[in-house]
């Protein structure tokens, strides 16, 4: 952490030029003495990812922004305050803090947060930043988190833990004992010190290997924004061993999507299966991701379209948490079909289809966007459907 950065010429170039071009300012000769001008473009790097990610980051006067990849690997503010709302009592740690967003919005509402950071470096530019954000509850600690709570003689409300994937480990499989800390290997010795634990893991994660993988699982909160599926929060409780509750939320501008079950819900309802009526419904990615695939239909009276399609349809409109349409016509996949559609340009997506999106593009000559929207499917009689369908708000 270079503190020259923090000085008024350097703050006010970084202020008026975070939208600059970066390698630009790169190739320049030095403009301020004690700061180079990589320093200076890792800042207009980092301050333009903070932009939409981190408001308060971004619009805060003598913020120092660490290396961008730390911003890319933080939690966003939307998130973060949804996490807030999930703890409780009056002290937490964050295991491993990072840059510090979940810390910074845990500290509005518990009265004593501790921060740790692995990375000498990260941490004194997070405590900089808790400073100049106002957050004086929080208590900055440079070095391993599992070594801090091991030789703390605290007990903490919550254990805050966001692990990473170790380098080097490959494959697509999406493991906890792949990452730093090792959760499931440390389980007990957090629970020396905490009775509850929030963890936070990508949705890379599959859900029956992470409930294989952890104890005490209480709920599962599955987080998305604009339905792209951000975060996995796993809520363990110790001794926990009732019935696992999923908590889906998208988070959107017009109003969050929100739709809770418990795992058992799913497991032991039937979906009830029928041709499409007047209106079609697909269901946001944080409600996929879930699996709620029988469960959803059954919560809003609709039907299912086919035990695999995961597209639910009713003869009248309801409130649902995903895209709603109407139904102007149903026809089946033939090439004779293709021609009575008309169209040169619409929206396509693909649910229990053979085909890909863009392999029906250059079958059909239509290009994306405009207000019609076609759904190749497959019906409950096994036969290849086009839903052609107008969008509902």
């Amino acid at each position: 952490m270079n503190n020259n950065i923090l000085k008024s010429g350097p703050q006010e170039f970084i202020e008026n030029n975070w939208n600059a071009d970066s390698l630009s300012v790169l190739l320049k000769k030095p403009i301020f003495s004690g700061v180079s001008q990589k320093e200076l473009a890792e800042q207009l790097e980092a301050k333009k990812k903070c932009w939409r990610k981190l408001p308060t980051w971004f619009t805060t006067r003598t913020i120092y922004y660490p290396p961008k990849l730390h911003i890319e690997q933080s939690s966003s503010e939307q998130t973060a305050a949804y996490k807030a709302k999930l703890i409780s009592g009056k002290t937490v740690l964050d295991l491993t803090g990072g840059l510090g967003v979940d810390s910074f919005y845990f500290s509005k509402k518990i009265s004593q947060v501790f921060h740790c950071e692995v990375n000498t470096n990260l941490s004194k530019i997070a405590c900089h930043n808790f400073n100049v954000l106002g957050a004086k509850n929080i208590s900055c600690h440079s070095g391993d988190g599992m070594y801090f709570l091991e030789n703390s003689k605290e007990r903490f409300d919550w254990v805050y833990i966001d692990p990473s994937r170790r380098n080097g480990v490959k494959g697509k499989v999406f493991l906890l004992s792949d990452c730093m800390p090792d959760v499931p290997k440390y389980l007990n010795s957090i629970f020396d010190k905490s009775d509850t634990i929030l963890l936070k893991t990508s949705p890379l994660l599959d859900i029956k290997q992470g409930i294989s993988e952890l104890e005490y699982v209480k709920e599962l909160h599955i987080v998305g924004i604009k339905n792209e599926v951000k975060e996995l929060l796993w809520v363990l409780k110790k001794g926990f061993l009732g019935k696992i509750e999923i908590k889906t939320i998208n988070l959107k501008e017009t109003g969050n999507e929100a739709f809770n079950f418990q795992l058992d819900e799913e497991k032991e309802t039937n979906a009830i299966l029928g041709l499409p009526l007047d209106y079609l419904y697909e269901p946001n990615a944080t409600i996929l991701k879930a699996g709620a695939f029988k469960i959803i239909g059954k919560h809003f009276g609709l039907k299912k379209l086919h035990n695999h399609s995961h597209l639910y349809t009713s003869g009248e409109l309801v409130g649902f948490p995903g895209r709603r349409f109407f139904i102007e016509n149903v026809l089946p996949y033939t090439k004779k079909t293709w021609q009575q559609l008309r169209l040169t340009k619409a929206n396509i997506t693909t649910r229990n289809f053979p085909l890909s999106v863009s392999v029906l593009r250059k079958q059909l000559k239509i290009k994306e966007g405009g207000d019609d929207y076609l759904f190749f499917t497959t019906d409950l009689n096994e036969r290849r459907i086009i839903i052609h369908c107008k969008r509902k708000p």
